[in-house]
């Protein structure tokens, strides 16, 4: 059986948050390092991939590989019954039709409990390569989020563009064009507002901001967001969730004149 607590139902109901729009239904995947979750989009442009390391959880129990199908949108419902700081159990038979939710809060010594009915997805998983990126850009969670909303008022698609000189993020539209650029930048009393570019080479790549301003809704579980881009492979976008767990979202570049 799978029995596993989290000691903030907000980290779970953030992450249903980010991908619920991207995906409708998926499984939760659970075995003994953890529960993981990868999908695709309706259109297939952009993939999913999570992992909630085992030691995130305490205690974390789980006997045997069981996947949960799982509609997000229920989900959802029942997790608006938990307030952020209480206590989440998540249990399951080995066989399971449903899954246990159950909220604790510590103030008032209320105890809440849902069973959510689990559905049979059947679903291809994608080997993702192991890529060695030409450029990897670590910066705020919150400015990405700005940048790509703010471009999204301009044009529905983005080059960003990696070189010596920084990273720029560009778009061109019926009304005009924006850029934003960004260097490498240290806050010794702010870590989370750093910007640190790796670079192996410059690279330029267009992609669709409907996406990643979608993207943007996982920032409200770390303060810094990771960028990674090669040329001809997805762009990868990673959030952290509590030391060694992420959330990662891959997304095809677009090709010539495509919109």
């Amino acid at each position: 059986m799978l029995e596993a607590r989290l000691e903030q139902a907000s980290i779970l109901k953030k992450v249903v948050d980010a991908i619920k729009d991207l995906v409708q239904d998926c499984n939760f995947d659970c075995n003994d390092s953890g529960i993981a979750l990868q999908a695709m989009d309706n259109s297939h442009v952009a993939l999913v991939s999570m992992m909630l390391k085992a030691d995130g959880f305490s205690p974390y129990r789980c006997d045997r590989n069981i996947a949960l199908g799982v509609n997000l949108t229920s989900l959802t419902k029942v997790l608006r019954a938990a307030q952020n700081e209480d206590i989440l159990t998540l249990k399951a038979e080995d066989a399971p039709d449903s899954l246990n939710l159950t909220f604790e809060s510590s103030e008032n010594d209320r105890i809440s409990e849902y069973d959510l009915k689990l559905m049979d997805i059947d679903q291809e998983h994608l080997g993702i390569p192991e890529t060695e990126y030409a450029a990897t850009i670590s910066m705020p969670a919150a400015e990405f989020r700005r940048i790509c909303t703010d471009l999204l008022a301009m044009s529905e698609s983005v080059t960003i563009d990696a070189s010596k000189d920084g990273v720029k993020f560009a778009s061109t539209g019926d009304i005009g064009n924006g850029a934003v650029t960004l260097r490498s930048h240290q806050n010794v009393d702010k870590p989370e507002l750093n910007i640190d570019i790796e670079l192996s080479e410059p690279v330029s790549l267009t992609f669709s901001l409907k996406y990643l301003v979608n993207f943007c809704k996982a920032s409200a579980l770390s303060s810094q967001v990771k960028i990674c881009l090669s040329s001809e492979v997805p762009l990868l976008v990673e959030y952290s969730i509590q030391g060694t767990s992420w959330l990662r979202f891959y997304l095809a570049p677009k090709i010539g004149d495509e919109e």
